[in-house]
């Protein structure tokens, strides 16, 4: 009788807990907002690439007292387009350099929320089950919420929030096309559950491409071209967030189609394996790419808005500012020094550091639809 009360407690606490302890907020270097923060932000279409919320478990169309994104959250922000990403493997331990890719601490959580049993040990299955959370996501937000697959749904979601601002939206991608399993055909099987981008690497090497953090750090397989080919005929997005330097070199080679890098730093304001050198900044820019600055310490080497703006600015300096955009990582496993609802913050100091209305205009989200327009399919 004690055991199963202990695992009642477990089942019906821990996943808020975890998700809360993981994913914590540190406001403690914010600055004060002007008012022409806010009334500019007022008037933003505000985008954000990288958010891993649906891996948590947490009813996403409630105002939660956790984490970084809920709709309620996303509207308070005035995020029209959040990109939510399906996580499907990470190492144990996680580091930033050498991840070997054997280990998998996602089983745990899965096991701790009560995932379907398919997606207790199957990657490509866990991606899936993601992909139903946004699904009966769409469905529990009565309205508030729409999932985008097609420049058609996106410009049909804009023109509606054009006379309600009290809605929001979701695009879906992959995080590490490890979840593919090795199957050519699961492009396709992802594509009809929603998919609309997918990051080549994660936190490891995978047989698609090398990371970043891996062991090898290689490049595009014969796979992976294969998998980049079929996602071009499908006008899925390629993110390489995470990818391998080589990997970033080989497929701007193999590719004319613009890329994505939805969530990192660059080297030039913090110098970490994590980042993008200046020449990636530029080979991105010259592809007609956008790059998401994230949010996080390793991303920025700060702990507020300031060092995202510092971040962003230096990209501009080098590339201009058609090439950046937002990637905030947001209940990635790391520390922000605000959620959603507050990214007026944002666009605060990038005013303080010297932009134009039109150019946060462009950073703060039209970057991303004008991408976003590019890219997907039509219907």
């Amino acid at each position: 009788m004690v055991t199963a009360i202990v695992l009642a407690v477990i089942f019906s606490f821990g996943p808020s807990f975890v998700a809360k302890r993981f994913n914590p907020i540190d406001g403690s270097e914010s600055q004060p907002i002007s008012d022409a923060a806010q009334t500019l932000h007022k008037s933003l279409v505000v985008a954000d690439l990288h958010a891993d919320s649906l891996l948590w478990g947490s009813n996403l169309s409630k105002l939660l007292n956790y984490g970084h994104v809920d709709v309620p959250r996303l509207i308070q922000g005035n995020v029209a387009l959040q990109i939510f990403t399906a996580v499907t493997k990470v190492p144990a331990p996680l580091l930033l350099e050498n991840n070997d890719g054997r280990s998998d601490d996602i089983t745990k959580l899965a096991i701790l929320q009560r995932w379907r049993i398919p997606a207790l040990f199957n990657l490509e299955q866990r991606a899936l089950y993601q992909a139903d959370r946004l699904k009966a996501l769409e469905l529990k937000a009565e309205g508030k919420f729409k999932i985008i697959t097609s420049k058609q749904d996106l410009s049909n979601y804009l023109a509606a929030r054009q006379r309600n601002v009290q809605i929001t939206a979701g695009l879906l991608g992959l995080e590490g096309a490890h979840a593919l399993e090795g199957k050519i055909e699961n492009v396709d099987r992802f594509y009809k559950a929603g998919f609309r981008l997918i990051g080549l690497a994660h936190f490891f090497d995978n047989d698609v491409s090398g990371s970043a953090h891996g062991i090898k750090k290689g490049g595009l397989t014969s796979f992976g071209r294969e998998v980049v080919r079929l996602m071009e005929s499908r006008h899925m997005i390629i993110d390489l967030a995470h990818a391998s330097s080589q990997t970033i070199d080989e497929v701007l080679d193999f590719t004319n189609t613009p890329v994505l890098v939805s969530h990192t730093g660059v080297q030039g304001t913090c110098s970490n394996a994590r980042n993008l050198s200046d020449r990636q900044i530029q080979q991105i820019a010259q592809h007609k790419g956008v790059i998401g600055i994230g949010f996080w310490k390793t991303a920025t080497c700060g702990n507020d808005a300031t060092a995202i703006a510092r971040a962003i600015h230096y990209v501009t300096d080098l590339v201009g500012v058609d090439h950046v955009a937002l990637g905030s990582d947001f209940d990635g496993a790391v520390r922000l020094p605000f959620d959603v609802a507050d990214m007026v913050q944002v666009t605060n100091a990038l005013l303080v550091e010297g932009f134009s209305k039109q150019e946060v205009e462009k950073i703060m989200g039209l970057n991303v639809l004008n991408l976003l327009q590019t890219l997907l399919p039509e219907k």
